[in-house]
This record gives C-alpha cells, sequence and structure tokens, in this order.
C-alpha cells in the first residue's frame, strides 16, 4: 500500500521530536553529573541543573519529576559504562597479561574521560549506597563473580599464581578510579592544573606491572 506525502511528513516530524527529546535529556544528564559530583545527592537541586542546562525547573521536571527519578538515571548511565569496560575480562581464553592489561587501560580511561561520573559514583559509594545499592547488588556484584571465575580458572591451569582475585580487583578499582577521585590532589603535587596523558600513560604501566607481579608474570 503506497504511503502518503502526509504519512510521511508526520513520521519524520515524530523523528525530529523524539531526537530532540534525546538530545535534551543527553544535555540535561551531562550537566546533572557534574552538579551531583560537586554538590552531592544532598546539595545539589533540579533549579541548578535546570538553570545551568538553560531550562525552567518545569521544563526540566517535565522529563525528571524528582531529584531522585535523575539522581538514579544519572548513576544507571555511570554504570552502564564502568561495567561494558569491566566487561573486558569476560574472555579466559585470551592471555591473562593482555586481558589485565586492556582491563587497567579501559578502567584508567573512565576515570580520565569521565572523572564527574566517577565522582557521583564514588560518593555515593561513601555515603553508605542508601540511594543505589540495591542496583550495585543487582548489576556489579553478578560481574565481579564472573571474572572472578576466569581468575580461578587461569590458576587452575596454572596460567597465573595463586591470588585472591577478590581483592586484586578491589585493588585495581582503587587505584584506577583514583585518578578520578584524587585527581586535584594529583595534579597539585605534580605542580600543575590537571593530570596529563602521560599521567594517565604512566599509571597504566605501574599499575600494570605491579598487577602482574601480583598473578606472578613478568612485568611488561
Amino acid at each position: 500500500m503506497a504511503t502518503s506525502g502526509n504519512d510521511t511528513e508526520a513520521r519524520t516530524a515524530s523523528q525530529r521530536r523524539m531526537q530532540n527529546r534525546d538530545k535534551l535529556e543527553a544535555d540535561i544528564l551531562a550537566e546533572a553529573v557534574r552538579v551531583f559530583a560537586e554538590a552531592g545527592y544532598e546539595g545539589a537541586s533540579i533549579a541548578t541543573v535546570a538553570e545551568n542546562t538553560g531550562l525552567s525547573k518545569q521544563n526540566l521536571m517535565y522529563y525528571f519529576p524528582t531529584k531522585q527519578a535523575l539522581y538514579q538515571r544519572v548513576l544507571d548511565g555511570v554504570l552502564d559504562d564502568w561495567l561494558e569496560r569491566m566487561d573486558s575480562l569476560a574472555d579466559p581464553e585470551r592471555e591473562p597479561r593482555d586481558v589485565l592489561r586492556a582491563y587497567i587501560q579501559a578502567k584508567l580511561r573512565f576515570s580520565r574521560e569521565q572523572p564527574w561520573a566517577s565522582r557521583v559514583y564514588a560518593m555515593e559509594v561513601i555515603s553508605g549506597a542508601q540511594l543505589y545499592g540495591e542496583q550495585i547488588q543487582k548489576r556489579v556484584v553478578p560481574l565481579l563473580r564472573k571474572d572472578i571465575d576466569v581468575f580461578e580458572r587461569w590458576i587452575g591451569e596454572g596460567r597465573i599464581g595463586q591470588v585472591n582475585a577478590t581483592h586484586l580487583l578491589f585493588a585495581i578499582w582503587a587505584m584506577t578510579q583514583s585518578y578520578a577521585d584524587f585527581a586535584t590532589q594529583m595534579a597539585l603535587v605534580l605542580n600543575r592544573k590537571q593530570l596529563s596523558k602521560k599521567d594517565f600513560d604512566d599509571a597504566e604501566n605501574m599499575i600494570t606491572n605491579m598487577v602482574l607481579a601480583a598473578v606472578a608474570l613478568p612485568a611488561a
């Protein structure tokens, strides 16, 4: 059946509205990440996010009716990105050295590219994960167990030495995330305005070599 011109125009208009809505939501979320990272959940306000995005508070609340709904959406996005990078450990067939380096590289890239997102997540956890603990348990724990299984398979095959995989992963998280959460302190110590890409490259080499030593592999 032929499609009329009016039908085509209506579909085009609908697609344009959807694209505009998606872009506006993305702009809101990008600003919300920064506001929550700077002020924390209690200190942040929808009014501030709206003003910084160039919207009225009422307009923003059409998309996110409460501060908690906005906060949850921000953390959903942060966790999606974080877990996608974390999933690089899921292939036990690759060489442990290559997998570990790629994993550390991905986590440091997240700290470099998404420092506000890293800080929002860290602040939520430090405060006791009162608003997002259920999602962390539901989504992070299964993937952590999957990654631990990979380590245990490597150990069983004699490809790495005996290691407490859980605490090794905790250590990797702490080392890599500190380059977002404590970047200001690091830059001050280094007497510069911000960390450079070379700083992150140096961190990658140092952390990778530490981790390889922990699993009884020669340094890269």
